[in-house]
């Protein structure tokens, strides 16, 4: 562990979850938005779906742990949507038993700490024709259908209004944009730097929007090592320094 304590994000789920550091991806536009205010933690893993993550949670969240995250951030649904295999293998969990598997997952956050914090992500669309293009002969039975992952982002939905968990319904987000089945992922599934995007912006845009105290939204957290110091660079009247510690132009978009 290094110094100084930060606030500690977690994300927790399955292949978008791994994946959000790669391409542009989600994770790492928070991890930059975030520098120098919070730590963005990954426990992502790919074709898990939400039974395996209830088998973990005790692993990945003990409840005894020295330090509590502040903010956990959970997907699952993708995998758990696919059809059921005829062999009983594989990712399908029934729609029942998801709902159920995402309700002890939330139960369980929430039990950690008092100001612990929760956003769902729901189950995001698919673009049906690519995923049959790019996998066959390598799946066996692969069904992924947009009305499965609008059913169990549906359900996620309904789920977190009950529990008063904070969502991202991912299923009508991803679909805002313009051609969204060609820009928003890269192989039909998985997310590309256009999809991340567009999931960066709804998560900003929840913690922007949450009345919670302390708020976590970026703007609203202390920088580290913030304080003027006569080693930053000097100013145009060689008399005064830059501070630099929020500087964000280089970012290709000013988040909110």
């Amino acid at each position: 562990m290094v110094g100084p304590s930060r606030p500690q994000f977690v994300l927790f789920g399955s292949s978008i979850v791994q994946l959000s550091f790669s391409n542009g991806g989600w994770g790492s536009i928070l991890s930059d938005v975030y520098a120098r205010k919070a730590d963005i933690l990954l426990r992502g893993y790919y074709g898990w779906n939400s039974r395996r993550a209830v088998q973990v949670l005790d692993r990945v969240f003990p409840k005894d742990a020295a330090t509590q995250p502040s903010l956990v951030i959970v997907y699952f649904g993708g995998n758990d949507s696919m059809g059921a295999h005829s062999s009983g293998l594989g990712p399908h969990v029934p729609l029942p038993e998801y709902v159920e598997n995402m309700r002890k997952i939330a139960l369980h956050l929430k039990s950690l700490s008092d100001s612990i914090r929760i956003i769902f992500l729901s189950c995001p669309p698919v673009d049906e024709v690519r995923v049959g293009q790019g996998t066959s002969g390598i799946f066996s039975e692969l069904v992924r259908t947009n009305d499965l992952c609008k059913s169990y982002s549906e359900a996620c939905k309904e789920l977190c209004q009950e529990l008063n968990v904070k969502v991202v319904d991912l299923f009508t987000a991803i679909q805002q944009r313009d051609e969204w089945m060609t820009a928003c992922f890269t192989d039909g599934v998985h997310l590309s730097e256009e999809g991340s995007k567009v999931v960066a912006a709804e998560i900003l845009k929840v913690l922007k929007e949450a009345e919670w105290e302390p708020s976590l939204h970026w703007k609203s957290m202390p920088t580290e090592f913030a304080e003027n110091s006569p080693y930053d660079l000097v100013a145009a009247d060689g008399k005064t320094t830059l501070n630099p510690s929020d500087w964000t132009f280089h970012r290709e978009i000013q988040w909110d």
